[in-house]
């Protein structure tokens, strides 16, 4: 079988430029190894890419939008991402949820001042169901964004969060009395793509909320593309190969390098493994689960969205679905196969403070809904009529607009399998067994050979650690390397930790 394009044999091959496959290569670069990475796509990044979807001059992220974990991320602060030119900014106001007319229900950087919107008893328990996990910076994040397979540090907010988080939203949300404070829950809830009475959808609710509060919800300046751009750029600088435009369709087409790391999912691991992996692994990989998609929508306009709560015209992402019931109703719809007629909307408008993403007194609108695993339907339409019941006006501003279907966003990146983008359903066989039962879910029965998608631990969302994770298991294994500096001047260094 021919080998790929490259120069002399590497140390270790990458496979994928996600954000998880840069993040091993730059722990295996940092590490004085030589690497070769490959990409199927003409351009690195995956879900975190930013491109003119509508007209010239607008920029859209094509997954990927906003950043709170890549701020909680402990393997890009030790990266130093801002040190590098990526510069976040922050929205006035993290979230808001529109709840008819001009009412809405907020989330701003303060506890405090969050709760003090609500009514007096609610504001009274969302200070005692959030206070504690977002009052110790960092304690949260280094436990969720680890392997699942060590004592966290920070182990009283750990088992905090444990205790509340393996609930379902819908549990969660009856410590709550008004409708404010219920549908702020289910929409911080309906992240997780799930029906909002399955379990640890309550901790989906609870992480985004804390991390609000913690680190910000904020986007990138130009867009997301500028945190790929900063980590191809370390690797050009130390001299790492990274040829794109080259999809890898069997192992043995890579070259013969001591270590393999592969930025794909289970699916995807089936299919270039071909026949190698022992039968019972293969089994287990084949019972992995997605879960339902999303259809994707990206908006040009002509100027700000209406929205009819002034606090939502200052916000950088909204959650478009109304009440409580409205968006249960919604997911279930959805995970029973249906496209629903009212659509919970997930929106960002980085315009609030990121002027270079349109041209002058024009916006850009990023939104999605989910969908039915597969599906190809266009949502556009079902998608603005949510969006004008809270912004009467929306649709005269429309310029153009650019819709990837669930189908779509499969066949742009395979390892959004269904169009899914969370790397698997997180329910809690998967959160903590991703994605077989394994004691190090990144090695795989064949030598050498290890997962880093978004489909190991600790999951979904732009923060580097299942590709860190990953790296440091094969210096280990393969070079006996216990530590890599990433920081260019050796004042901190990433350990082999599981």
């Amino acid at each position: 079988m021919p080998r790929l394009v490259g120069g002399n044999r590497p140390d270790a091959v990458v496979v994928g430029t996600g954000p998880n496959g840069l993040a091993a290569a730059t722990v295996l670069t940092a590490a004085g190894l030589s690497v070769r990475v490959y990409e199927a796509a003409d351009q690195i990044g995956g879900g975190c890419r930013t491109d003119e979807l509508t007209l010239p001059g607008f920029r859209h992220d094509v997954c990927a939008a906003v950043h709170p974990l890549a701020l909680a991320s402990s393997f890009f602060t030790r990266f130093g991402l801002e040190a590098r030119g990526v510069q976040f900014l922050q929205p006035e106001i993290p979230l808001a949820h529109p709840l008819g007319g001009r009412r809405a229900v907020v989330v701003q950087r303060s506890v405090e001042e969050t709760a003090a919107a609500l009514s007096r008893e609610d504001g009274q328990a969302y200070r005692r169901l959030v206070g504690p996990l977002a009052g110790r910076p960092g304690a949260l994040a280094s436990a969720v964004l680890s392997s699942h397979r060590g004592m966290p540090r920070a182990t009283l907010t750990a088992v905090r969060f444990a205790g509340l988080g393996v609930r379902s939203a819908m549990a969660l949300a009856r410590r709550f009395e008004g409708p404010a404070a219920r549908a702020l829950l289910a929409g911080m809830g309906a992240h997780g793509n799930q029906p909002l009475d399955r379990p640890l959808t309550g901790g989906v609710a609870l992480l985004l909320t804390s991390l609000a509060h913690e680190v910000g919800w904020p986007v990138v300046q130009g867009g997301s593309a500028g945190i790929v751009a900063a980590l191809g750029t370390f690797l050009a600088e130390r001299g790492t190969e990274v040829v794109t435009g080259q999809p890898v369709t069997s192992l043995g087409e890579l070259p013969a390098a001591r270590a393999t790391l592969l930025d794909v999912g289970p699916h995807g691991f089936l299919a270039i493994a071909q026949d190698q992996l022992p039968a019972r692994y293969a089994a287990q990989l084949r019972t992995f689960r997605y879960g339902p998609g999303v259809c994707k929508v990206d908006w040009a306009l002509c100027g700000p969205v209406p929205w009819a709560s002034a606090a939502c015209r200052r916000a950088g992402t909204l959650h478009v679905g109304g009440t409580l019931e409205e968006i249960a109703a919604c997911e279930f719809e959805v995970a029973h196969g249906r496209h629903p007629e009212w659509p919970f909307v997930l929106a960002v408008q980085p315009g609030v403070v990121d002027p270079t993403r349109a041209p002058g007194g024009t916006h850009t609108l990023w939104t999605y809904c989910h969908v039915p695993a597969g599906s190809d339907r266009d949502m556009s339409a079902r998608i603005a009529a949510q969006i004008e019941r809270f912004a009467p006006g929306f649709r005269e501003l429309v310029l153009a607009r650019s819709v990837r279907t669930a189908r779509r966003v499969q066949a742009e990146n395979a390892n959004n399998v269904g169009g899914a983008i969370g790397g698997g359903v997180q329910d809690l066989r998967q959160t903590l067994l991703r994605p077989t039962p394994r004691w190090n879910p990144y090695r795989t029965p064949l030598p050498g050979v290890y997962l880093c998608s978004a489909s190991t631990p600790p999951g979904p969302g732009v923060h580097g650690r299942c590709g860190e994770l990953a790296a440091m298991s094969a210096l280990h294994d393969r070079f006996g390397i216990l530590s890599a500096d990433v920081d260019g001047d050796r004042r901190t260094r990433i350990m082999h930790r599981l």
